[in-house]
């Protein structure tokens, strides 16, 4: 091992099943807010609901699902967004001891197949007719499928309906059975790699995740004696998005569903809502930066922004040193210029976000330091965390109070992390996986002497802090042998107002390349600050590209400086469609699809690196492609479609 960390154990594993929790809430503060939802999408008023009354919904159910024949240990898939009734489903579920698999709704019929036949799920609970149409032509070869529920159609009531003669005692005893050991999830990995792997998740597992956060962090938000408010936005059918649901039911939060992804829907949900803390992935954290960087100089105060978080990021390092005991914190000058701008920029920011949010939580990938330092210069602190599908959620969290910007924290109470000699990250711990389903091979093949095989590259410092650097599989390795690792070059791409998503390839070419998209409401506005040149309509749109291709060029060179000359993107194009879920170029967990991304794009990768011509002493490109332009800037060959 290159290096090791520790936490202290925890107080004690949790003891029966997720469901549990949730009604002892319910018995000892029944009128507790517990869920929140809008009664429509624009709704600024939110529905809540008590423990008391979400209880009462699980248990009738839970009856239900008893008179459908669901028994203990049998599974069943939920295809649905983010909304109150997975919620409850998911604990009723839990209840009768029956385990749930849930499905991103965007999912293609052959991913929905393939997870359906793998699970040997019993029913499928859908969300609506398209979800309906995606299961419906598959159904046949299912033979152990026995119900199709959905939910737009009024399964909820229906299955209520069903169970009304059974009797709560029967509940109640099969939910007392059910043991932390026992099976609650079967996750799907992200299948970036491959066909998805199902995580077998177990209650303990799961809680034990939630538990030793909710114990050393809170992740509240909220002051001393008022109850945190979390607006649960990510999608179910990832493991992180769970982790949020558990830490809400369990630690007594009052959680609010918002199942559109949009922006203008999830900022109508913030401003109403108004959670206290907020839960999120890096594109979203980055998505927020640039919106408030575009509304900035829409209203003409593009360049006080600038300056307000460059104060921030200073402001936020500064308090960082002095709380890691390696500086003295602000400086007089410093906090007079933060203090200026919290009354005219950063308590309008937060207000955009609700007002009340002070604390924030960001997983799924690592976030940039820069990002990390913004927000908590603005008076919004994010806690990057890191974890698996197969660690049931996080393994590492920033410990309260000695936060370092740039790492994901520390390994949590009871789990162990390890750095291997090729840079692999090794966790063992209380919230391990047990096993992918049908997949014996697959899980001795990360399961070694207990210790899981994270698949990803990582660094710990002195004081077990980790750093997460990209993942093994990911590596790039160029014709020359240089391995190149993608995702900081990636995520400094990210942070550009321009770009919006970035995905570098390059194995087994001179160089690494990369394949960037832009943001089109941001591409907008540039384009509107331009100033226009004399000529013709055809004179203003090649000033537009050549000026695009400039800026983009900086965005590339800038993300260069994070590495060596020779791990660096030496040629790049611009493509004129997102990566997405639907074309199957990103993950349910908007996670890139490297191989899939590369045999879509193999044009426009083969004409990027056919256009660059080695020479000795110096490259220079060959010329353009048809319909393509090229130009060299900063060593930096560009190849751009135009979109126009």
């Amino acid at each position: 091992m290159r290096d090791s960390a520790s936490a202290p154990e925890t107080a004690g594993a949790p003891a029966g099943g997720l469901a549990d929790r949730l009604f002892e809430t319910a018995e000892r503060t029944p009128a507790l807010p517990l869920l929140a939802r809008r009664p429509g999408p624009d709704g600024a008023d939110w529905e809540v609901r008590t423990a008391a009354e979400v209880r009462d919904e699980v248990l009738g159910l839970a009856k239900g699902l008893i008179a459908a024949g669901i028994a203990p240990g049998e599974r069943v898939a939920i295809m649905a967004r983010t909304r109150y009734e997975w919620t409850v489903f998911g604990y009723a579920l839990w209840t009768v001891g029956a385990e749930a698999v849930p499905i991103h709704p965007a999912s293609s019929r052959d991913q929905v197949a393939w997870m359906l036949r793998d699970a040997h799920c019993a029913a499928v609970l859908v969300e609506d007719e398209r979800c309906v149409m995606t299961v419906g032509p598959v159904c046949a070869s299912l033979p152990a499928l026995r119900h199709v529920w959905q939910l737009d159609a009024g399964a909820c009531a229906e299955l209520t309906a069903l169970g009304a003669d059974v009797a709560a005692a029967t509940v109640d005893s099969m939910r007392r059975i059910v043991l932390p050991e026992a099976t609650a999830v079967v996750a799907y990995t992200s299948g970036t790699t491959g066909r998805p792997l199902g995580c077998a998740l177990s209650h303990g597992a799961l809680a034990a995740a939630c538990d030793v956060l909710l114990d050393g962090w809170g992740g509240t938000g909220a002051p001393p004696g008022e109850q945190g408010a979390v607006l649960a936005f990510l999608p179910f059918s990832h493991v992180y998005g769970l982790m949020v649901q558990g830490l809400c039911v369990r630690g007594g939060l009052l959680m609010a569903h918002e199942p559109e992804l949009t922006e203008a829907a999830l900022a109508s949900a913030l401003r109403t809502f108004r959670p206290t803390c907020f839960y999120a992935v890096p594109s979203v954290l980055e998505g927020i930066y640039k919106n408030f960087l575009r509304s900035a100089e829409r209203a003409g105060r593009g360049a006080l922004f600038e300056r307000a978080a460059a104060t921030a990021r200073d402001f936020a390092e500064a308090q960082e040193r002095r709380r890691l005991g390696t500086g003295p914190g602000p400086g007089l000058d410093l906090r007079m210029r933060h203090a200026r701008y919290e009354r005219s920029v950063y308590r309008r920011l937060r207000a955009a976000l609700g007002g009340r949010v002070r604390r924030a939580a960001s997983g799924g990938s690592p976030l940039s330091r820069e990002l990390s330092l913004f927000f908590e210069g603005i008076g919004i602190h994010v806690h990057d965390g890191y974890g698996l599908t197969e660690t049931a959620g996080g393994v590492t969290m920033q410990p309260l109070g000695r936060e370092k910007s740039g790492t994901v924290g520390k390994a949590l109470p009871g789990t162990e992390i390890r750095v291997a000699g090729d840079g692999e990250i090794l966790v063992r711990g209380p919230s391990l996986f047990q096993g992918y389903v049908g997949a014996a091979d697959a899980t001795r093949a990360v399961l070694r002497d207990g210790w899981l095989a994270t698949g990803d590259l990582g660094r710990l410092d002195d004081e077990g802090y980790v750093t997460v650097t990209g993942r093994k599989k990911d590596v790039i390795v160029t014709s020359g042998g240089t391995s190149v690792a993608p995702a900081a070059l990636e995520q400094r791409l990210r942070t550009h107002p321009l770009v919006h998503q970035a995905v570098v390839v390059g194995d087994g070419r001179p160089c690494a390349g990369a394949l960037i998209t832009l943001d089109p409401e941001s591409v907008a506005h540039w384009r509107a600050g331009l100033a226009p040149p004399d000529g013709d309509a055809g004179a203003r749109e090649a000033h537009e590209e050549n000026a695009l291709r400039e800026e983009i060029a900086r965005a590339v060179a800038a993300a260069n400086r994070a590495v060596s000359r020779a791990e660096s993107i030496r040629v790049f194009s611009i493509l004129p469609e997102p990566f997405d879920v639907a074309r199957g170029l990103l993950t349910p967990s908007l996670d890139p699809r490297r191989a899939e991304i590369a045999r879509v794009c193999a044009p426009e990768i083969d004409a990027m690196y056919a256009a660059r011509s080695p020479r000795p002493g110096r490259d220079r490109p060959a010329g353009p492609t048809a319909g393509e332009d090229w130009e060299e800037s900063d060593n930096v060959f560009v190849s751009r479609r135009r979109t126009r």
